[in-house]
């Protein structure tokens, strides 16, 4: 696990965003009306500092569709293409991502994901949306995190809230099998120009592996 103690939380969410304390309680998602859960724990302070140090071209970016069990070995391959120091920091960052990988998997029911791991100092996704996928985990390891809020597809939400770091956020998208659908939006932060680089973490579900390419 690479978080310490809890992070503080908005004092309010919009309708459909629940807070969990443990990973085990990720199985919210599939309760009525749960448009998105965020897991509320904090960063290991020594690797967030040790991450926050990192050279950009250090971090790994990565595109991946493998079964879970293989996220472990593949993620440290993909560190260590990019040059990122080892030690027990990385040993760390590779073991959450391997571990959320696997809880949001068995809460999705699914063997294989589609990982992401993007570095991002630009206004990627900046526009508020909602993902045309079944559910999505994110969790960003160093910068701002994603930011949701209540919108349509003609007006952004008018209160913007902000995922704490190393804090996962689980979302359903528009193939939810839910009516009606949700209206919870989010988006990446516009960090462009800023010099902030981010270190994000994607998962996906992967029902049909064949068709996933």
């Amino acid at each position: 696990m690479i978080a310490a103690q809890v992070a503080p939380m908005p004092t309010a969410h919009p309708a459909g965003v629940r807070v969990v304390q443990t990973s085990q309680d990720m199985t919210a998602i599939n309760q009525p009306n749960c448009a998105a859960l965020i897991w509320q724990r904090s960063p290991d302070p020594e690797v967030a500092e040790w991450l926050a140090a990192l050279a950009p071209d250090n971090l790994p970016n990565a595109r991946l569709i493998l079964p879970v069990s293989e996220v472990l070995a593949a993620v440290e391959d993909c560190c260590e293409g990019a040059g990122m120091p080892k030690g027990c920091e990385r040993d760390a960052l590779i073991g959450d991502i391997a571990y959320l990988t696997d809880q949001f998997a068995t809460v999705m029911g699914v063997a294989h994901v589609r990982l992401r791991l993007d570095v991002v100092n630009t206004n990627a996704c900046r526009k508020f949306h909602r993902d045309v996928i079944r559910a999505r985990l994110v969790c960003t390891y160093r910068g701002t995190g994603t930011q949701y809020g209540t919108g349509t597809r003609e007006n952004d939400p008018r209160q913007v809230f902000t995922v704490p770091p190393s804090c996962p956020i689980v979302m359903r998208g528009s193939e939810w099998p839910e009516t009606p659908a949700s209206d919870l939006l989010h988006r990446s932060p516009p960090i462009e120009g800023t010099g902030e680089t981010r270190l994000v973490l994607v998962v996906d579900p992967i029902y049909d592996f064949d068709e996933a390419f």
